[in-house]
């Protein structure tokens, strides 16, 4: 039951806590209505307030269908819900971005505001699976180190995504089985966008012709990425309290001796400026920097390598 996993999917990552105060997202479509309508359910057993905002980016002709449609559900159901009409391609075109790019920006400033102006601690986005598994593949393409193979996370700070562990097809059966009758995004059939070719065209593709079990094999590496990416995280920050020396808002200190064998032990990491700097720790007479970016400059002095942010 898509319910029980959306719960499953709640307690396992910890997303909601007694008495969160939540905005949920609502375009008005598939995945967006369930997850209103499960968290409707499990108000009463988490204590929680919901509030709705939903965006009309007045790009399509029936956008305002779509308003009427989160309109009326959230009165049957007692909700509060703030409405924000944003002209995107008049948007997009003044600050010279994609209409996704644009759109994306807007929700979530949208959403941003409501979150103060309700006093509310979660924003819940109607991310799901098969999302996740477009965005690793979109990742793959533009080139992506180990993060961008996590894809969507269910959680990230204040943004929670209960359903990001549900597939498409299992939202829609859900919706034909509580009669909730969402609006439909013709614009996702459009090609001209660079996930809905991976949607409508790249991911059918491989089900069909490769691997119909693609989605899931893609979950399984995005887990063990994070999994990889944690417990570096966790060596990361150990190695690093061993070999710093002094800490200030502006400039971090460390050991050269023990930074020079560090990183000649991580032959693996892959940075820029790492031979740069392994010439720096190599040539250590004198007062001896580089600039790596506008941003930092790394520096040596009395056997003490630091990074000091530039002043502008």
């Amino acid at each position: 039951m898509l319910q029980e996993k959306v719960r499953n999917c709640i307690t396992k990552y910890e997303l909601l806590q007694k008495s969160d105060s939540v905005v949920v997202g609502v375009s008005g479509g598939p995945d967006s209505i369930t997850l209103l309508n499960i968290l409707l359910t499990l108000k009463e057993e988490y204590n929680l307030k919901i509030y709705v905002a939903h965006i009309n980016h007045m790009i399509r002709e029936n956008a305002i269908k779509d308003e009427e449609y989160v309109k009326d559900f959230c009165n049957k159901n007692n909700i509060e819900v703030f409405i924000k009409k944003a002209n995107i391609i008049e948007k997009s075109k003044q600050d010279k971005k994609g209409l996704e790019e644009t759109g994306r920006e807007v929700r979530y400033e949208f959403f941003e505001e409501v979150l103060k102006n309700t006093n509310s601690n979660k924003i819940a986005i109607a991310h799901n699976l098969n999302d996740k598994i477009e965005t690793i593949i979109m990742n793959l393409t533009r080139g992506t180190g180990l993060s961008g193979l996590k894809g969507i996370e269910a959680k990230r700070g204040k943004y929670i995504r209960p359903l990001i562990e549900i597939e498409r097809t299992e939202i829609e059966k859900y919706c034909d089985e509580e009669n909730l009758h969402p609006r439909i995004d013709e614009s996702n059939q459009d090609n001209t966008y660079t996930r809905n070719k991976i949607r409508n065209i790249i991911i059918p593709y491989i089900k069909k012709e490769l691997n119909s079990n693609i989605i899931n094999n893609l979950d399984r590496l995005s887990e063990i990425v994070k999994e990889n990416e944690e417990y570096i995280e966790q060596v990361t920050q150990k190695e690093y309290k061993e070999i710093l020396i002094d800490k200030s808002e502006e400039k971090l200190e460390f050991d050269t001796k023990a930074i020079k064998e560090l990183v000649k032990s991580k032959q693996r990491i892959e940075k820029i400026n790492i031979e740069d700097i392994l010439k720096l720790l190599n040539n250590n007479i004198g007062n001896k920097y580089l600039t790596p970016t506008k941003k930092i400059k790394v520096g040596i002095k009395d056997k003490k390598i630091y990074f000091q942010k530039i002043e502008k």
